[in-house]
């Protein structure tokens, strides 16, 4: 049993070992036709576009990706040619939950926005939106959610109040984007936030997007902020990554590489569920629950009030100013990104 794996995928080394005979690690979006030739299943993340161009005659049977999204995954290609795939929805959810929290008390201390006056709306409420609607509802006056697909497939047997996204539009001060990227269909998310969209907020919200960065029109977006149609943006989630959009990553409160969903925790799933997938593909019956997150170093945390906690655990303003100083070290500050823990624990 041969594998590659993304060499960016943490707390995998040592354990992968317990299934396959060969493992090979490698850049993901470096990994080309010649390397998967001869083997037998990958783990990778969204660098890898696995596709016909990428796998057609070679000897994948198994893909796995360590991450929510799969938009990177030509699924319809993979099904007809025989080969399994799957990703790890919720893996990172919380981590995501923690971003959009952290956002929100940011705003408040820095830009003076009262919290307990705002709506928020929650764009996608699948796995990630509903964490943050549990994480951050406590800290808002009201929370309206828009999810169409999961309003049609739950109907009156949900037991959550979804409104139309014309009400988000007119009603919140806060909007908060958490839907997969999907292109056609029903329900499109692709430029759900497009210019019509902008020219439609009547309470100049601040928009955060951490979904996918095409559900966002970029260039709209910078428009609203340069004519102030929007009060804030903040954006973890970029069209063209990592080539992303210069002139509006200097415009946004925060802009980040990608990381929303990088806390160790959240990692430490996606490698989990990854391992336990390979193994039940393989026929194992294997237990990976020592693959968990380290604890963070001694007298990391010294705040005593929970915003100040919960900011010292995670602060999204770091990440910000590390990617507007080096907009080039987009990949490399995801690749080499430090530990970040969903929970204050030590060692």
């Amino acid at each position: 049993m041969k594998v590659i794996v993304d060499d960016k995928i943490p707390y995998i080394k040592g354990q992968i070992e317990r299934l396959a005979d060969e493992v090979v690690y490698l850049a993901g979006a470096k990994i080309s036709h010649e390397d998967v030739k001869d083997a037998d299943a990958m783990i990778i993340r969204t660098r890898t576009h696995c596709n016909k161009e990428l796998l057609e005659g070679s000897k994948v049977r198994f893909i796995a990706t360590a991450t929510i999204g799969f938009d990177h995954l030509d699924t319809r290609y993979l099904d007809e040619a025989g080969i399994v795939w799957t990703n790890c929805p919720g893996c990172n959810a919380t981590s995501v939950a923690q971003y959009v929290h952290s956002c929100l008390l940011l705003l408040q201390k820095e830009h003076g926005m009262n919290l307990k006056e705002c709506t928020l709306g929650i764009i996608g409420v699948g796995n990630v939106g509903t964490r943050v609607l549990e994480k951050c509802e406590p800290l808002v006056n009201k929370v309206l959610l828009n999810d169409p697909p999961r309003q049609a497939r739950e109907g009156e047997r949900g037991n959550l109040s979804f409104s139309p996204l014309t009400a988000l539009m007119e009603q919140c001060d806060i909007i908060t984007i958490h839907t997969p990227l999907v292109m056609d269909g029903p329900h499109p998310s692709y430029h759900i936030v497009d210019d019509v969209f902008l020219h439609q907020l009547p309470k100049r919200p601040v928009i955060i997007n951490c979904g996918r960065g095409e559900v966002v029109d970029n260039i709209a977006l910078e428009e609203a902020l340069d004519e102030g149609r929007i009060r804030q943006a903040i954006i973890d989630t970029w069209e063209n990554e990592p080539n992303i959009r210069l002139s509006l990553l200097n415009k946004v409160y925060i802009g980040t590489p990608h990381i929303a969903g990088y806390s160790a925790d959240g990692k430490a799933n996606a490698t989990r569920m990854s391992l336990q997938a390979l193994a039940r593909w393989m026929g194992r019956e294997i237990s990976f629950d020592e693959v968990q997150a380290p604890p963070l170093p001694a007298g990391t945390i010294t705040a005593t009030s929970p915003e100040e906690i919960a900011l010292q655990l995670y602060n999204p303003m770091n990440d910000s100013d590390k990617l507007k100083h080096n907009p080039e070290g987009f990949e490399l500050q995801r690749g080499g990104y430090p530990l970040r823990r969903e929970v204050h624990f030590e060692a």
